[in-house]
This record gives C-alpha cells, sequence and structure tokens, in this order.
C-alpha cells in the first residue's frame, strides 16, 4: 500500500495521472532552511522528513511518498508567497532571469529510504509592474513555491523550461514512477 505524505492537489493530480493508487497521510513538517544548508540538501531534508513523518504513523510494511519542490535564485530559496507584497516581490526577482527549480521525491519503507533528484531550469520573461499586479491578483501565486504555476496562468510568464514540466509543478513524474517501481509499485 502506498501513502502521499502531502497535502498538495497538483501532487494527488499526478500520481492519479500515471494510474498509481494511494492514501494520504497528514504531516507536519517545518519547512525551514538550516544555516550552511544547500538548496538541494534543503528541499531534499524536507522531502525526507515528510516521508519520515507519514511512515511514523503507520507500519513497516507501507510505502510512504512524499515530495518537496522550491524555487531557487542566487542561491535564495523561494517558497510559498506569505502575502501578495512577497508574490510581487518573488516574481519582481524572478523577472527576465533564469531560475533553477528543485524537486526532491522520498520513498521510504521500515528502514529502506530512497530518492530521486529533478533539477529543472525556468526562464522567465521580463515582466512589467502590471503582469505582475494582474498576475498577483489572480490568486494562483498563493500556496505555490516561486509565487507560480507552470500548469496554469504562469505558463504565460515562462519564455522557456529545460528540463520537467511535471518536476516544476510539485512531482518529477518520470524519476517518481522510476522510485516507485525500485519498492515494487507499477504505475500505470
Amino acid at each position: 500500500m502506498l501513502y502521499l505524505a502531502s497535502q498538495s492537489p497538483r501532487r494527488r493530480q499526478l500520481l492519479e495521472q500515471i494510474g498509481v493508487a494511494f492514501t494520504p497521510v497528514d504531516v507536519d513538517v517545518p519547512e525551514q532552511r538550516a544555516a550552511g544548508e544547500s538548496p538541494v540538501e534543503y528541499v531534499s531534508r524536507v522531502a525526507r522528513d515528510k516521508a519520515r513523518a507519514g511512515m511514523a504513523s503507520l507500519g513497516n510494511g507501507a510505502v510512504v511518498l512524499s515530495a518537496d519542490t522550491e524555487v531557487v535564485l542566487d542561491d535564495e530559496v523561494f517558497g510559498k508567497p506569505a502575502d501578495a507584497a512577497d508574490a510581487s516581490a518573488m516574481l519582481r526577482k524572478l523577472s527576465g532571469r533564469t531560475h533553477e527549480t528543485i524537486s526532491v521525491v522520498w520513498a521510504v519503507q521500515g528502514e529502506r529510504a530512497q530518492s530521486e533528484t529533478c533539477v529543472s531550469r525556468v526562464r522567465f520573461a521580463a515582466l512589467s509592474d502590471e503582469d505582475i499586479a494582474a498576475y498577483v491578483a489572480s490568486g494562483e501565486p498563493f500556496g505555490r513555491a516561486g509565487a507560480y504555476a507552470i500548469q496554469g496562468r504562469g505558463a504565460t510568464l515562462i519564455e522557456h523550461l529545460e528540463g520537467s514540466f511535471t518536476g516544476v509543478m510539485g512531482l518529477p513524474v518520470f524519476e517518481t514512477a522510476r522510485l516507485l517501481r525500485d519498492f515494487g509499485i507499477t504505475p500505470g
């Protein structure tokens, strides 16, 4: 039995898309980057902690899948915006620049733990103040790392993607399917 340690509707949608049956499990893990922790180490640690928190409430035979995704520009990690001003500030920084989106997926079963990492490069178009204000007013930036959703209106902000579309959404499907197969769960 597969459990998903995530409340993200996008992660649920992507697992359903590849034909994987799962049960969601609630976890509460702090998402605070430690001093000296690289962005990849941070994203991986948070995803691993989510999987372990999910495993703590289940038996050792269960497989718990978790993921974390963050937007990174110049070593600054852009989490979910706190409010409209924060979302606008993030989008201003991303405007006309290329950033990385890091997604790490962990699977845990008893003492066994394994991960997959996906790093994508996303180039934003130069955004005007009006573009930013309209996008923030749409409400889409909230609850999303980097204040944008590639699968929604945010796609209009992106000039180029190098990497995984689903990784930028929050669950890299190729890497997730490979990881699940290693745990005996076949997508489809």
